[in-house]
């Protein structure tokens, strides 16, 4: 088995940013020079998400207004978290914890294998500082 690993850092100049980053796990896979397999793509903080959607700008937009309106408000006020801890990043977790915080990719004859319109996304819910994701690539 072969396997190849990357880390990608971000330092959005927004608090909330989606961002396509397909090219670098198909990067990783062609690194890796496998063939059948998989690519583990996870984001290594507790206020970002790595998901699999369509690269559209309207439903980014629509997925940060979910977040917002319905999944968890940006009010640090009502949020427990924030007061016991000082920070105001709360709906960030919970944002995190909704969307989820890694994906898996088949790798099939050489290539990711999505379905029409899929791509990965990381997607920053509290940022404006460094923050990591580790893409590993595994198979023959």
């Amino acid at each position: 088995m072969r396997s190849h690993t990357i880390y990608l850092t971000f330092n959005t100049k927004k608090r909330q940013e989606i961002i396509d980053i397909t090219d670098d796990v198909e990067r990783c896979r062609a690194a890796a020079g496998i063939a059948e397999g998989f690519v583990l793509v996870s984001a290594m903080h507790i206020s970002a998400s790595v998901f699999v959607n369509d690269h559209e700008p309207g439903l980014w937009k629509d997925i940060l207004d979910w977040l917002e309106e319905r999944v968890a408000p940006w009010e640090p006020s009502r949020y427990r978290h924030n007061s016991g801890t000082g920070e105001d990043n709360a709906a960030a977790h919970l944002r995190s914890l909704t969307v989820g915080h890694e994906v898996i990719v088949p790798v099939t004859n050489g290539r990711l294998d999505f379905g029409p319109w899929q791509r990965v996304f990381y997607g920053e819910w509290d940022g404006q500082r460094p923050k990591r994701v580790v893409i590993k690539a595994m198979g023959e």
